[in-house]
């Protein structure tokens, strides 16, 4: 080894150590401030719904917060009220914050080893005094921001829901605004129902759940704006405008698919025993480790479609796909399916695909338009998470 590659290697290992510990303290700040509002949560949640404090003590705390500690940040009245909503919801996790001696009522109890607890312990605590704890994320839950926690508890009630969302927001790393966008798509109930034969045409079962884990049955392309592109007539958006769409968006696309996926190329082409063939777009996901190839299809779903995407997939594997990689993968994206038709047709097909539908801009009730951000505001928060990838310390 050269000097030169030496002085390369001990860069990249001093790096790595300064990257990972840079994100451990940050980490434990996390879980930290999370204890912190979940202790501030309580106080004023019993001092609050038991009549001790009068109308309007809320507003006056955070006013008098903010003058005795000049510069503070995270405590108006709306943050205060926010953290009695984290501890009132999640109120079952008091005994894991909790220390073994309780703190005498109105008083600020935040648990005296808190500040303390790692997530190991914290899990230890948990399992030990709360049943059925081991399917709670809770590292998951300790990874993610308050403002994410808040966003969560404020726009889904349902137990099993937030704690996907939980997971999702931890796996991925989404940002607010990226979470936001997940929750108002509705990504709880459309992830992993798309009609399938991914159990029955890969040879590995985990594979297979992956797989079925990976996609949804409806995918919001709310970028392509029909009215922008010019287009009177709905009956003239065809495939090909619906992909020229999609790949003047790519990073919009891929950010809808989700993380994992890289984007290889539209229209495809496949040659094979002389046949040229072109695959709508090929995508590469790292976590299934397999090529996807997407066909666009702006009517309802045809049992030929099957067919055409399972011969794209038999050329894909025969002459395309690595030694190391897993069999491709085929998703169809229609505007209209029966879904229980097409989950007993597509158990035919030997090769693993999947048919979701998807909808434009002109297809989404007001309501989602409204809790969407606008095509200037999705561009600015790609570009924001795209340079905070390239610039990992870069202060704000």
């Amino acid at each position: 080894m050269s000097e030169l590659q030496k002085y390369d290697a001990a860069v990249q290992a001093i790096k790595t150590a300064i990257l990972q510990s840079q994100y451990d303290a940050a980490r434990s700040v996390n879980e930290k401030q999370l204890v912190l509002y979940f202790g501030i949560g309580k106080y004023i949640s019993v001092n609050s719904r038991k009549g001790c404090w009068g109308k309007g003590a809320i507003d006056a705390i955070s006013e008098r917060l903010e003058k005795e500690l000049p510069g503070l940040r995270g405590f108006s009245a709306r943050n205060l009220r926010n953290m009695r909503l984290f501890y009132e919801e999640w109120t079952y996790l008091d005994a894991a914050f909790q220390s073994e001696n309780e703190a005498c009522f109105g008083q600020l109890h935040l648990a005296d080893d808190s500040a303390k607890i790692d997530a190991g312990t914290f899990l230890q605590i948990w399992q030990k005094r709360l049943p059925n704890s081991s399917a709670f994320p809770l590292d998951d839950f300790l990874h993610i921001g308050f403002s994410h926690h808040t966003l969560i508890l404020s726009k889904v009630k349902a137990l099993g829901e937030r704690l996907f969302y939980i997971r999702r927001a931890a796996d991925e790393k989404l940002s607010y605004d990226s979470l936001k966008r997940s929750i108002a798509a509705d990504d709880y109930h459309h992830q992993g129902n798309l009609p399938n034969n991914f159990v029955r045409a890969l040879p590995a079962a985990d594979q297979a759940f992956r797989a079925i884990s990976t996609f949804k049955d409806e995918y919001l392309l709310d970028f392509i704006n029909v009215e922008e592109l010019g287009i009177r007539d709905r009956q003239d958006l065809d495939e090909s405008v619906v992909e020229n769409a999609i790949i003047h968006n790519v990073k919009n696309f891929i950010l809808t698919f989700g993380k994992d996926f890289a984007f290889i190329q539209n229209q495809y082409h496949l040659d094979a025993f002389g046949e040229d063939q072109y695959i709508d777009l090929l995508f590469f996901n790292r976590a299934l480790n397999c090529l996807i190839a997407v066909e666009l299809k702006t009517g309802k779903f045809k049992t030929s479609y099957l067919g055409q995407l399972q011969g794209y997939l038999s050329v894909l594997d025969g002459f395309e796909r690595k030694p190391h990689e897993n069999p491709s993968i085929g998703l169809i994206l229609c505007k209209d399916m029966n879904k229980s038709f097409v989950d007993y047709v597509i158990q035919d097909y030997s090769k693993p695909m999947g048919v979701a539908t998807y909808k434009t801009s002109k297809d989404m009730s007001e309501e989602l338009r409204e809790a969407l951000p606008d095509i200037e505001d999705l561009r600015k928060l790609l570009d924001r998470e795209e340079n905070d990838a390239q610039n990992p310390n870069q202060q704000r």
